[in-house]
């Protein structure tokens, strides 16, 4: 366990992130009192961050999973040609 002033971590930050992803822990200190902990994820946190903050949706209520997950990729909506949409992008631009 290591202890790092704010200042400290600032100015090197990645050596101490290191140190967390090796499994140590770093406590943060300002003016002599620990106000942060720098540790490892643990085993079951998701890898990215967008899971994560699902995995927190979910676990909080704000989200809920769906009832049944649909089999295959969803079907593709048929869009307009390039050429369409270039030319009403071009009226839209007129308007201005």
């Amino acid at each position: 366990m290591r202890a790092v002033g704010v200042k400290e971590l600032r100015d090197h930050l990645s050596e101490y992130v290191r140190l967390a992803h090796g499994g140590e822990v770093v406590l943060v200190t300002d003016r002599d009192r620990v106000v942060a902990e720098l540790v490892a994820p643990r085993a079951d946190r998701a890898s990215s961050v967008s899971d994560a903050r699902m995995a927190e949706l979910l676990r909080t209520g704000l989200a809920r999973p769906p009832l049944c997950l649909p089999e295959g990729a969803p079907p593709r909506l048929r869009i307009a040609p390039t050429a369409s949409l270039l030319s009403e992008l071009e009226e839209d631009r007129e308007d201005r």
